[in-house]
């Protein structure tokens, strides 16, 4: 019996994966969201398989894909630090901490900070009274961050449960605007750009006891409305779906080494859906040589990365390339004991 109902769960999570992808070339941008750094992705492993890891053990860096992932740590403390070159010179790096007392009895918590830089901009403000009809205001840097903590608890040998709460800010600089009023004076007022917001993920793995068949899903900035000045919008809420395996499994015996085949489908408030697949080849759990494919990407498609692990330690690398953009690097350190 018990059988029999994980056969039929199977099949419905693997339907319910595959559906979306079929009507994402059908699919309209219905809304708008703002502060659409919260889905840029920065760890090196993920990048290197497309971002394809909602049913994927990450330790610490699932807090950035699905908390869920972190639920499994067998060591004490893992970490993570990554830096990312992402397009027209953006600088967004990350930083993650997972704890796992009593090897996961009490559950495993995590802390994970975003910070963007997106730059030096160079201000304008119109004045009329100018050869050039304006005025330079100077050089200034607008910024992006996030502070994040979440908890995951391994329910039973096959069900895994996460969540998060994060704090997110953005910073896009002062606007000096004029306040024109019934009298011949013009005065002006200084507007602060700056917001800040709560948001919240969920996400949930389930390990089907079919070979190392795994199932996950989550859900990503979920957030109220907020505004800039007079025009509302929300966080860019994504809900992932994925799957994956080691395709080694199937072949009986497998030497030191493993073949992680990973696919996720992702549907997201603001642009079209995607779908992400992506291969993991372990060898001597030393060396790692990654690939990837995300569909709908206007400049970007298959990404290319690589790790190397030893001693606790492992450094992953990622090259996506991006079309005008040239290319995207990250690289990720990582540190479990």
């Amino acid at each position: 019996m018990k059988t029999n109902f994980k056969i039929d769960l199977i099949g419905i999570i693997a339907a319910s994966l595959l559906i979306p992808t079929g009507l994402s070339a059908k699919n309209i941008k219905l809304a708008q969201a703002g502060f659409e750094f919260l889905n840029v992705v920065s760890d090196a492993r993920a990048a290197g398989i497309a971002d394809a890891v909602t049913s994927l053990e990450m330790g610490s860096g699932a807090l950035f894909f699905n908390p869920a992932g972190m639920a499994n740590m067998d060591c004490l403390i893992d970490a993570t630090a990554s830096v990312n070159q992402w397009i027209a010179d953006i600088q967004h790096g990350t930083l993650s901490l997972a704890l796992s007392p009593a090897h996961g009895r009490f559950g495993v918590l995590g802390f994970s900070l975003q910070s963007v830089n997106y730059g030096d901009f160079y201000g304008t403000r119109v004045n009329l009274n100018t050869d050039a009809g304006y005025d330079d205001t100077g050089i200034f840097q607008l910024s992006a961050g996030a502070v994040e903590m979440g908890y995951a608890k391994r329910l039973n040998d096959w069900f895994s449960i996460g969540g998060q709460v994060r704090y997110v800010m953005q910073n896009l600089g002062e606007s000096v605007i004029p306040e024109i009023s019934d009298v011949p004076d013009t005065t002006e007022v200084i507007a602060e750009n700056v917001l800040q917001a709560w948001a919240f993920d969920f996400g949930t793995q389930f390990k089907t006891g079919f070979k190392s068949l795994v199932f996950g899903m989550s859900i990503r900035n979920f957030s109220k409305e907020i505004e800039y000045v007079e025009e509302p919008f929300q966080l860019p809420l994504v809900f992932n779906m994925g799957i994956s395996m080691d395709l080694l499994d199937l072949l009986g015996e497998k030497p030191n080494q493993s073949l992680y085949m990973s696919l996720d489908a992702s549907h997201f408030r603001s642009r079209a859906e995607q779908f992400k697949i992506g291969l993991d080849w372990r060898l001597l759990n030393l060396l790692s040589l990654r690939g990837g494919y995300i569909s709908a990407q206007d400049e970007s498609g298959l990404t290319f990365g690589v790790g190397v692990t030893k001693f606790g330690f492992t450094f992953d690398y990622a090259y996506t390339p991006y079309g005008v953009f040239n290319q995207v690097q990250r690289l990720t350190v990582r540190l479990a004991f």
